[in-house]
């Protein structure tokens, strides 16, 4: 017995000490910043970084009773996130209860009587397809769910779709990855033309893939259109450059612009994919978010490709992040592929496999916004009611900050038809661009964080989305409420800094 202690006890007092951190030691070392995959290095997403940061830290000093920060509360305008908090769009009833009881089916008998017919009805066929929205779906998504998106897009665009040829997705996002992931044939040589400005996913995940964005800049001063000939002369300079580009991304509508293309514009675009062999790729998550949709209709480009009858491969992505959806959190989207042959799309397959499935919950999510209540079901007045509200929130919180932010000194700012935000541009005065480089920052990222500094309100920097020089332009969300204060801090503040350095 004495012997046993004296053997089991030095064992309990090793196992029980701190684990010993190497840090410091060579040993460690092979794990460093230099040694990580040099593509990661050169990844930046500016709607999630320096100012997104700072903001954070902000949000936990003011749960200190004595903090000695200028305000009393962090404004969250750099994201497109509407039920955070502190934006709180309320979300949509019928979604939340097919999602309560897909994910407790023991509500359906338990308390049946809180929840409409129509509801029940969609939810126990989506049980009886999945099972359990615990377990693995099929990789490339519900077939039930798949039926849903082709039946909505059919339905959209009058043309028919093909559930095979349908992923739904970890969000938009996720999709738009493992797409650009592989067409990427030539690290370093292989680019894609991208938006000018643009939103960070695509710069950074070609960063990620040693991909070469090809950049084409959108007009400003015409509501930031997309010019074909712009596009013609980035391709043709991209092609000078040895640069063998495979693919064009458009986002319609706009991010960060908020702009809507015309349907003559994307017969252009896919003509121009036609002539040289482009996969087009057609990011169209904000297809709901139209402010005046009988002046500025949305149209897909999946209509356009099928009224061309063009042999144009296209992927067009959906989210049920943006819309009056807004559930960020479940990771709900979509892509459709067109004139794309089955050897591909068994690659793509392939690809998709590898992360075994979507978010089961963000599917059942993607499911009740491409089937929402029909009218005259139990559902649809409510369904009806709440949408109305948010999209009417939306378009005045557009209409608002549009009037008051061309009001301001050295600030102009473009009416967007559709999406989530507003892109104002600054002129800065020179005394405020010097203090910018002395900083080591870009002026509008300087800008930016010195209104975050005094206001709370996070917005995103432009340099962030691309531009040119030392051009200013920063990204606000249309998603806060109390739109008369915080546009009131935002006068103040910019009013303030112009007198600073004038």
């Amino acid at each position: 017995m004495t012997l046993r202690r004296a053997l089991v006890i030095p064992i309990i007092t090793t196992l029980s000490r701190p684990c010993r951190t190497f840090a410091s030691s060579a040993v460690m070392r092979t794990l460093t910043v230099d040694s990580l995959n040099p593509a990661i290095r050169n990844v930046e997403y500016a709607v999630r970084g320096e100012l997104a940061i700072k903001a954070e830290e902000y949000r936990l000093r003011l749960r200190q009773p004595d903090n000695d920060l200028p305000f009393d509360r962090v404004i969250s305008s750099n994201i497109g996130n509407p039920q955070q908090k502190g934006l709180d769009q309320p979300p949509i009833t019928y979604s939340r209860q097919i999602a309560a009881l897909t994910e407790y089916p023991e509500l359906i008998d338990k308390a049946k009587d809180l929840f409409p017919a129509d509801v029940i009805a969609r939810a126990q066929e989506i049980l009886e397809e999945v099972g359990s929205i615990g377990a693995y779906s099929h990789s490339q998504g519900v077939p039930l769910v798949r039926k849903s998106v082709a039946d909505f897009i059919e339905e959209r665009d009058g043309y028919p779709s093909n559930p095979d040829h349908i992923f739904l997705t970890a969000g938009a996002s996720s999709g738009v990855a493992l797409l650009l992931s592989m067409l990427i044939a030539q690290p370093n040589k292989s680019g894609v033309l991208i938006p000018i400005p643009q939103y960070p996913l695509y710069t950074a995940t070609l960063a990620q893939y040693a991909g070469v964005p090809v950049p084409y800049h959108l007009d400003e001063t015409s509501g930031w259109s997309t010019s074909p000939e712009k596009v013609r002369a980035a391709l043709a300079k991209a092609h000078a450059d040895g640069i063998d580009v495979r693919a064009l991304v458009v986002i319609n509508p706009g991010n960060p612009t908020g702009s809507l293309l015309t349907e003559s514009v994307q017969r252009a675009l896919v003509e121009l994919c036609s002539e040289h062999g482009l996969v087009l790729l057609a990011d169209e998550v904000y297809q709901a978010n139209l402010h005046y949709p009988d002046d500025h209709p949305f149209t897909s480009f999946k209509k356009i490709v099928c009224d061309m009858q063009a042999d144009v491969a296209l992927a067009s992505f959906h989210s049920t992040s943006k819309g009056v959806t807004g559930e960020c959190g479940r990771r709900g989207g979509y892509f459709e592929l067109v004139n794309v042959t089955d050897d591909v799309i068994a690659q793509i397959y392939k690809m998709a496999s590898v992360g075994l499935c979507p978010p089961v919950p963000g599917q059942v999510a993607v499911d009740c916004m491409v089937k929402p209540p029909k009218k005259g079901s139990p559902s649809y007045a409510l369904w009806k009611r709440e949408t109305d509200t948010i999209h009417a929130a939306l378009a005045d919180r557009t209409r608002t900050m549009v009037d008051r932010l061309n009001k301001l000194p050295g600030m102009s700012c473009q009416s967007t038809p559709g999406a989530l935000y507003l892109y104002p541009r600054i002129e800065l005065p020179p005394r405020a661009v010097e203090a910018a480089h002395k900083a080591g920052k870009h002026p509008d990222t300087f800008y930016a964080l010195s209104l975050l500094d005094a206001t709370g309100i996070c917005a995103v920097s432009g340099s962030g989305f691309g531009q040119r020089g030392d051009e200013a332009n920063f990204r606000l969300t249309c998603l806060c409420a109390g739109v008369e204060e915080y546009v009131g801090k935002l006068e103040k503040f910019h009013n303030e800094f112009i007198a600073k350095y004038s």
